[in-house]
């Protein structure tokens, strides 16, 4: 073996053992989960469904934050959002966040889940986007096929995970200030959570990998309230 080949060898395998290499096991979608609804909406939907890159599909990945298993910890920097599992390992989604000026960080929880939900814009989205007042439920809602609805110290936040009719911008930040999911994603982490799961959305600028991780959100911190928008 060369000397550059030995070189490269070894450096690999530091990187391997130091726990800097992310292995991922990408997971595929399983509609077999679907609702007759879910089947029937999706299949309307006019939006091009575009893959998602590949760096931000749904995959289950290793995870060396402090969250407990069953929380969810969006990394907003990243634009992903994680289910914390046992042993270790997280499911990891692609998201579209909002731009910094519009985002929500802090400590909150699910107070209220909702299968195709209609959209009530606020009166500044109504204002800056010329949108109506009310949008009925369906595949072309910007609500998308799921959304959570995240509560903190018993109040609505406004801020909501939820689906889109914009796949393509998975992995950007774009002018609306809540995490959006494809509408198969977000199928997908509805089945898996309840009423009253954690949400830990980090601050801007504190987002991280969950190898060499230096913040570690504590259970009880202080909430980061910023602009919120639907």
């Amino acid at each position: 073996m060369s000397s550059l080949k030995l070189r490269l060898a070894i450096l690999a395998t530091g990187l391997l053992l130091t726990g800097c290499m992310e292995t991922a096991t990408y997971e595929a979608t399983n509609t077999n989960a679907f609702k007759p609804r879910d089947k029937e909406l999706l299949a309307k939907v006019r939006y091009e469904n575009v893959p998602v890159p590949e760096s931000y599909r749904r995959a289950i990945v290793e995870y060396h934050r402090k969250e407990a298993p069953g929380s969810i910890v969006v990394d907003s920097d990243n634009h992903y959002l994680y289910l914390v599992q046992n042993d270790g390992k997280a499911i990891r989604y692609g998201i579209t966040v909002g731009e910094e000026a519009m985002a929500w960080s802090g400590i909150a929880k699910i107070g209220s889940m909702a299968e195709w939900p209609p959209w009530h814009p606020t009166k500044s989205e109504i204002e800056r986007l010329g949108v109506p007042t009310f949008v009925a439920p369906g595949p072309d809602n910007p609500m998308g096929s799921r959304a959570l609805y995240l509560y903190s110290g018993g109040k609505d936040t406004l801020f909501r995970i939820h689906g889109t009719n914009q796949p393509e911008y998975i992995g950007s930040s774009i002018s609306s200030g809540c995490i959006r999911m494809t509408n198969e994603d977000v199928i997908d982490l509805y089945n898996r959570v309840k009423m009253g799961t954690i949400v830990v959305v980090l601050a801007p600028h504190h987002g991280d990998s969950p190898f060499g991780s230096s913040s570690q959100m504590a259970s009880g911190g202080s909430t980061n309230m910023g602009p919120v928008m639907q």
